[in-house]
């Protein structure tokens, strides 16, 4: 009887063991998250930063300066729910812009256009990766979430279920191309 309820014992504390590491697995994944989508974040900021300050910098002609520096404003302004479509929208801008590679040339031309062109051109590059790398920390804590024992045990307390970001951000290839 003794043996059995010491076996009892060692197996609950063990079950439970095994439920803390998930548990602090599961968190360490959350903030894993976190610290990719602020990142995330700040690289659409850098970009939108970037591209604002360039349309309104007189390099570019005014109607490329109006739609750049709309879908920029758009872009900082946007709220949560929205801010997907307002950066895909930027990323259209600034293939719209920066479409063929004499608009590259003719800004890289223009005083102060070379420096603007490479930190453009760097932003531009950044976002993705950083997209990758959040969608990468989102989908690694989904997956963990998804296990029986997770949702049966509530391991994942109040945090709200992960969502990646979606967006279009396929950069100028003319305005990239000259950069790499």
């Amino acid at each position: 009887m003794t043996a059995t309820l010491i076996w009892i014992l060692v197996a609950l504390l063990a079950i439970g063991v095994y439920l803390s590491w998930t548990a602090g697995r599961l968190d360490r994944l959350h903030v894993r998250m976190d610290a990719a989508r602020a990142a995330l974040d700040a690289q659409l900021l850098r970009r939108a930063s970037v591209a604002q300050e360039l349309a309104t910098s007189g390099v570019l002609d005014p109607a490329a300066s109006i739609v750049l520096y709309e879908a920029a404003h758009a872009a900082r302004q946007a709220e949560e729910e929205q801010r997907e479509v307002a950066e895909s929208e930027l990323s259209q801008a600034l293939r719209a812009v920066f479409a063929e590679p004499a608009q590259v040339e003719a800004l890289r031309e223009a005083p102060g256009g070379e420096d603007a062109a490479h930190e453009l051109a760097e932003a531009v590059r950044r976002v993705p990766m950083a997209r990758r790398f959040h969608n990468d920390a989102v989908g690694a804590a989904r997956r963990l979430r998804e296990h029986r024992k997770v949702r049966w045990f509530r391991l994942a307390g109040h945090a709200p279920f992960p969502l990646a970001f979606e967006m279009d951000d396929e950069p100028p290839a003319a305005l990239v191309e000259r950069v790499a």
